[in-house]
């Protein structure tokens, strides 16, 4: 009997596919075969030319932890550019304080944003990535300030660096 219910939760425990198993091919980006950028670089040439946090976020997709960019409670007035290849992406005066724990801006620079759809967390999100090197910014939301576009574009902060307009 003991072995009985020794296979039993066995074969329950390894037998059942959850969601959570079938999420790899969800995860691909729908244009990635066929979508190319200007600045481009080998793989080696990203990893020394960024921050292993930049380079995670960046050319992996990843996310920073919510809170701990310098850049997001940055009120200078300047232009934030991708850190991988200094392409400038979002203005000062776009940006907000969402709550969220990541730098939000209520709108792009024009032409400076590419977006793709990502299923990595189970259901779909809009994937914001620089339109020069493919870089994964961040993603946008329909919860932003409604006086202005409604839209919360929410960037790691890993992903920008900054510009002060004096410089």
């Amino acid at each position: 009997m003991k072995r009985i219910t020794i296979f039993a939760f066995a074969l329950l425990l390894f037998g059942c596919k959850g969601n959570s198993q079938q999420k790899e091919e969800a995860t691909t980006k729908t244009e990635e075969k066929e979508r190319t950028f200007p600045y481009t670089r080998t793989d080696a040439e990203w990893r020394a030319s960024l921050t292993d946090m930049e380079y995670y976020v960046l050319r992996r997709a990843g996310t920073e932890v919510a809170g701990s960019s310098e850049l997001l409670n940055n009120k200078e007035k300047g232009t934030y550019v991708c850190a991988g290849c200094g392409f400038a992406l979002f203005r000062s005066e776009y940006k907000y304080n969402s709550g969220s724990g990541w730098p939000s801006f209520d709108r792009e620079i024009e032409d400076a944003v590419a977006f793709d759809v990502d299923y990595k967390i189970g259901y779909k999100r809009t994937e914001e990535l620089c339109a020069n090197c493919g870089g994964h910014l961040g993603h946008v939301f329909e919860d932003g300030p409604r006086e202005t576009t409604g839209l919360r574009h929410c960037i790691n902060g890993a992903a920008l660096d900054f510009i002060p307009d004096n410089q």
